[in-house]
């Protein structure tokens, strides 16, 4: 089992920035693959970016240049710094993790970003 923690979400205007965390309940680097995705109000839910066990990343074409995901081991927590935040950036994040052939979920944060 694997329990995630997303914090960091809040209202900020466009053109801002702020960092995501995910506090996961067992070692990161035991987890093949850590990710946020987002889902706006009335779409589907989108990948965002990943990073891998061996620390290859991987970004949304939306996001790239704007965005950055980075994992600390010692603390076991995953984070998305945000920067440049366009009001399409809008939607709930949720934090991903796929350890073996299972994904879990945390409850998502909620980013408003006023245009």
């Amino acid at each position: 089992q694997v329990q995630l923690v997303e914090s960091g979400g809040g209202l900020v205007p466009a053109g801002g920035s702020l960092r995501l965390s995910c506090a996961v309940s067992r070692s990161i680097s035991s987890i093949n693959t850590m990710g946020w995705y987002r889902q706006a109000p009335g779409k589907q839910r989108d990948f965002v970016a990943n990073i891998i066990s061996g620390g290859t990343t991987n970004y949304a074409d939306s996001v790239k240049g704007r965005f950055t995901i980075s994992r600390d081991t010692a603390k076991n927590t995953v984070y998305l710094q945000m920067n440049s935040l366009k009001a399409e950036d809008t939607a709930v994040y949720y934090c991903r993790a796929r350890l073996r052939d299972t994904v879990y979920w945390g409850q998502g944060t909620q980013v408003t970003v006023s245009s």
